[in-house]
């Protein structure tokens, strides 16, 4: 019976994304090059932020502030996926950036794939947007977390619920 787990998530903390927002909107509204660039960066609803500004160069030159300012909040870019962007009323131009909140399933299957391939005796099942991992012994899980680390899988994978009997 394994008697210790751990689960792999990926998730987003939506207030220090406010916050690096709101960070990111006082720098750009007092830039001299994006004073009077109608500049706009904002949360819709809970899983995506809409960027909003004159033009691309001045649309770049924004996304370039807000990712500083999520990087010095802790945010891992990885979480962000990046639409298209789009033109919009005025001949301005729009972004809109997807939150990544949760594994997608496809990759919850690489990652148990790869933990099942170590030959590790350790049990690895996707429950929802987690993979919970357990194991009789504390060392393999260790091992477990540094082989998942070693993986590149395109998403940011925190490690949390750590429990031992």
């Amino acid at each position: 019976m394994p008697d210790n787990s751990f689960d792999i998530v990926s998730k987003i903390d939506l207030a220090e994304v406010s916050n690096a927002i709101q960070q990111a909107m006082k720098e750009v509204s007092t830039r001299f090059d994006l004073k009077d660039s109608k500049s706009q960066i904002a949360m819709e609803g809970t899983d995506a932020i809409l960027l909003h500004s004159a033009d691309e160069f001045k649309m770049k030159a924004v996304n370039d502030v807000f990712q500083q300012k999520l990087v010095k909040r802790g945010v891992p870019l990885k979480g962000l996926t990046y639409g298209a962007l789009e033109p919009a009323a005025g001949s301005t131009v729009k972004q809109k950036i997807s939150i990544q909140q949760g594994i997608p399933i496809e990759k919850a299957r690489e990652i148990v794939k790869l933990i099942k391939n170590s030959k590790k005796k350790a049990q690895a099942s996707i429950q929802a947007d987690v993979v919970r991992v357990s194991s009789k012994d504390r060392d393999t899980l260790q091992a477990i977390i540094s082989l998942v680390k070693q993986q590149d899988f395109g998403i940011d994978l925190q490690f949390t619920n750590y429990r031992t009997n």
